[in-house]
């Protein structure tokens, strides 16, 4: 989470100099092969199957393709701050589809967690008259990489059971280029002869490519494999709290008290969704328990 709190301030400064496609493109690139000589020199590489060929071209449609697409282009629009709070109520809806698709259940503090988390949100975009503190072209686009996250985790989900965390990403990632290739060529081709690659950009998409596109979902991916999407998506709460911070000091955006309330409830939603009812210790056996 600390990562993605982080993209953000590096895709703003990208953006100044790069399109949002174009920036994708670069880091998926840098991922891809930074994943795959991690996968050769860790002797990780594993054998895809065929009847999994399609699910994972559906997955990295959801992700990187739509979500990135709906990320980059509002955040052009919108502050970090704001667009780190809208996609971080990906665990606001992926409980619902998580129970209809996957069966996962989740207890009352979970829910009460989920509440409080997005109430946090809420405080943080929108005003006092009830308007948004963001831009209303931005919003839908953020929304839609909302629900791309959504429905990516699901597939996530299935694929953990077959395959490694790294193998994944570098697959997501590797497909995604063949996705933003041509996105880039028609919306930002002409642009891309006028771009001047100075030693910040060109360390904010490294960073873009190593830390947020790769490290990140990896693990990301492997706590999937371990706690579930439900549970896992419960800490993408923390990115607007990263991003906020880091926003302030680095691009001196401001920080309202209306933010600082939201961060609060945030957090205090993400701790509260973790709890788990302590189980009382069985001191003496009954009958019907013998």
């Amino acid at each position: 989470m600390f990562f993605w709190g982080m993209s953000y301030i590096w895709m703003k400064q990208v953006f100044v100099h790069i399109g949002p496609a174009t920036t994708i493109l670069i880091r998926l690139l840098i991922s891809s092969v930074f994943l795959f000589i991690l996968l050769k020199l860790m002797r990780k590489t594993e054998r895809i199957y065929k009847k999994d060929v399609g699910i994972i071209f559906l997955a990295a449609l959801l992700n990187p393709f739509l979500y990135f697409i709906g990320e980059s282009f509002g955040l052009q629009l919108v502050s970090p701050t704001i667009s780190a709070a809208i996609i971080a109520t990906i665990p606001v809806f992926t409980p619902v589809f998580a129970y209809i698709f996957l069966r996962e259940k989740l207890s009352w503090l979970s829910i009460a967690g989920l509440i409080i988390s997005f109430a946090g949100i809420l405080v943080m975009l929108v005003l006092k008259d009830l308007t948004f503190s963001a831009s209303p072209d931005g919003i839908p686009l953020l929304f839609g990489a909302v629900a791309s996250a959504v429905f990516y985790g699901l597939l996530l989900k299935k694929l953990t059971l077959r395959y490694k965390p790294l193998t994944i990403v570098w697959l997501q990632n590797s497909i995604g280029i063949l996705y933003f290739l041509p996105v880039v060529l028609l919306k930002e081709g002409k642009e891309i002869s006028d771009i001047q690659l100075t030693f910040p950009i060109i360390q904010n998409l490294i960073l873009l490519g190593i830390f947020a596109s790769s490290l990140a979902f990896v693990f990301f991916t492997y706590t999937v494999s371990k706690i579930g999407i439900s549970r896992t998506n419960i800490y993408t709460n923390m990115i607007p709290v990263f991003a906020a911070f880091f926003s302030y000091y680095i691009l001196n955006e401001l920080i309202t008290s209306e933010k600082i309330v939201g961060i609060a409830l945030v957090i205090t939603g993400v701790i509260l969704s973790q709890k788990r009812k302590k189980k009382i210790p069985l001191l003496f056996k009954t009958h019907e328990s013998i």
